[in-house]
C-alpha cells in the first residue's frame, strides 16, 4: 500500500513576478521580482520590510486579488487564482471598511452571511467571536462609535468568522494603542495555539519578534533574509555564557576552567547572544 502523499503547505510562492504597467511614457514598475517562499501549516510567518518593497502586492498575489505576472502561488495547494483557495482563508486588511450604521453583532452577522452561514450557527459563532475579541459588551454599539483599535479586533472577529485554517493580517496594529496592540498580539499567539497558520505584516517589530516563528524580510520586491526568527537574529559571531552563584573572579575565566574548576558554579546557558529583529531589519535595509 502507498503512503499517504505530504500535506501541502499553508502557503506556497514560486518565483512570483508583478509588473505593473504604467501609463503613455511611462516606464513600467516592478514591484515583486523572482520571489519565493512557503508557509508551514501552524506557523506564524511575518513578512517584513520598508514601505514600497512589495509586501503588500505578495499578499494580494496570494489572495489572488492580483495576477501575477509571472510565478505562481497557491494556498493549501490550490491555486490561488482560483475561487476555492479563499475557503479556508481569514483576511484583515491594514485599514479594514464597516458599514457604520450596524453594531458589531449586525456587522459579524452580514459578513457570515456572506460565507454562506446562517441561523443558530451563526448567531452563536458571530457572539463567539465578539467575545474572543474582547467586543462582547459592545456588541449592541454601532460601529461608527469604535476605536481605532476597537475596529482592528473586529476585523479579526470578522477573519475568523467561518473558522479558516489561514489568517492573512496586514498591519494589524496598525494606528492602534499599545494597549489595543497588546490584545491583538495576544489573539495572534492565540491562533498559534489552535493550530490556525498566520501570515502577517507590521512595522512593529518588536510584536513581530514577540509572535513569528519564522521570518521573511523583503527589499526592493526581492527576498533579501528568511529563516527561523531565533536563527535570524543570533550572533555568529559571539557566544555567552550565564553562570549561577558565580564568584566575580570565576566570571572572567574561561569556560573550560568554569568546567573544571567548579567552586559551586553551574552554566545555566550558553549560545548566540541575541540582536533584536529591529536591529537586522536596519541591518539588511542598509544593505
Amino acid at each position: 500500500m502507498s503512503a499517504e502523499s505530504p500535506q501541502p503547505p499553508a502557503v506556497t510562492v514560486e518565483n512570483l513576478t508583478k509588473v505593473f504597467k504604467a501609463g503613455l511614457g511611462k516606464a513600467a514598475f516592478t514591484a515583486v521580482r523572482d520571489l519565493s517562499l512557503t508557509v508551514n501549516d501552524g506557523e506564524v510567518y511575518g513578512l517584513i520590510g520598508p514601505n514600497g518593497c512589495g509586501k503588500s502586492t505578495t499578499m494580494k498575489a496570494i489572495l489572488g486579488l492580483v495576477t501575477p505576472t509571472s510565478g505562481r502561488t497557491a494556498v493549501f495547494g490550490r491555486p490561488s487564482t482560483r475561487v476555492e483557495s479563499r475557503s479556508e482563508v481569514g483576511f484583515l486588511p491594514e485599514n479594514p471598511y464597516f458599514y457604520k450604521h450596524l453594531n458589531g453583532l449586525e456587522t459579524l452577522l452580514f459578513y457570515g452571511r456572506l460565507c454562506s452561514m446562517s441561523g443558530k450557527e451563526l448567531k452563536d459563532r458571530a457572539r463567539e467571536m465578539l467575545a474572543l475579541t474582547g467586543l462582547e459588551d459592545a456588541a449592541d454599539r454601532r460601529v461608527a462609535g469604535y476605536s481605532k483599535g476597537m475596529l482592528q479586533r473586529l476585523g479579526l472577529a470578522q477573519a475568523l468568522l467561518h473558522r479558516p485554517r489561514l489568517v492573512v493580517l496586514d498591519e494589524p496594529t496598525a494606528g492602534v494603542d499599545p494597549a489595543g496592540s497588546r490584545k491583538i498580539r495576544d489573539l495572534i499567539l492565540g491562533f498559534k495555539e489552535q493550530g490556525i497558520t498566520v501570515l502577517v505584516t507590521s512595522h512593529l517589530l518588536e510584536q513581530m519578534q514577540e509572535v513569528c516563528d519564522r521570518v521573511g524580510i523583503m527589499a526592493h520586491g526581492r527576498m533579501v533574509r528568511e529563516g527561523r526568527l531565533d536563527e535570524l537574529i543570533a550572533v555568529e559571531n559571539e557566544t555567552e555564557l550565564v553562570l549561577a552563584d558565580a564568584s566575580p573572579e570565576l566570571l572572567a575565566e574561561i569556560r573550560a576552567l568554569v568546567e573544571s574548576r567548579g567552586h559551586g558554579a553551574r552554566v545555566v546557558r550558553s549560545g548566540h547572544p541575541r540582536t533584536t529583529l529591529e536591529k537586522l531589519f536596519l541591518e539588511v535595509a542598509d544593505q
